[in-house]
C-alpha cells in the first residue's frame, strides 16, 4: 500500500511499514514538516497515500472525511508513550494492513486493536 508517514512518526515506524512491503513517503522527506493538515491531505490525496500519523485533528472525519481519500490512520498512544508502544502500535496497524485496505477509511490504531470509524447511515 502507499503510505505517507507523518512527521511525528520516526525512522523506526517508517522502516517496519517498508519491511513489511510498503510503499512509504515521509512528510520530512518531502519538506511538508510546517505544512497545514489541509496542504497535507491534498499531497495525500493527489499521490494517493494513505496517512499515518499522531495527529488527533485527523481523526475528526467531518474536517477530514474518509470516504473521500486514500485513508487514514490515526495512532492513539497512552500519555508519556515510549518508543517500545508507538512500535506496539505500529505492528498492530501492519498486522491489519495485511488483512484490509486503508483506502477510504479512518482507522484509530491503539496499541491492542483498530477502531473503524464507521459514518451512521
Amino acid at each position: 500500500m502507499n503510505l505517507k508517514l507523518d512527521e511525528n512518526l520516526g525512522e523506526r515506524g517508517r522502516l517496519a511499514l517498508v519491511h513489511a512491503g510498503h510503499d512509504v513517503q515521509t512528510v520530512s522527506s518531502q519538506n511538508l514538516c510546517a505544512a497545514s493538515d489541509e496542504t497535507l491531505q491534498v499531497v495525500c490525496q493527489v499521490e494517493n497515500r494513505a496517512l499515518i500519523t499522531l495527529d488527533l485533528d485527523f481523526a475528526n472525519p467531518l474536517r477530514f472525511p474518509p470516504a473521500k481519500s486514500p485513508g487514514y490512520a490515526v495512532i492513539r498512544l497512552p500519555k508519556r508513550a515510549n518508543a517500545a508502544e508507538l512500535n506496539q502500535a505500529v505492528q498492530v496497524l501492519i498486522q491489519a494492513l495485511k488483512q484490509e485496505s486503508l483506502a477510504g477509511q479512518l482507522w484509530i490504531v491503539e496499541m491492542d486493536r483498530i477502531r473503524i470509524y464507521q459514518p451512521n447511515p
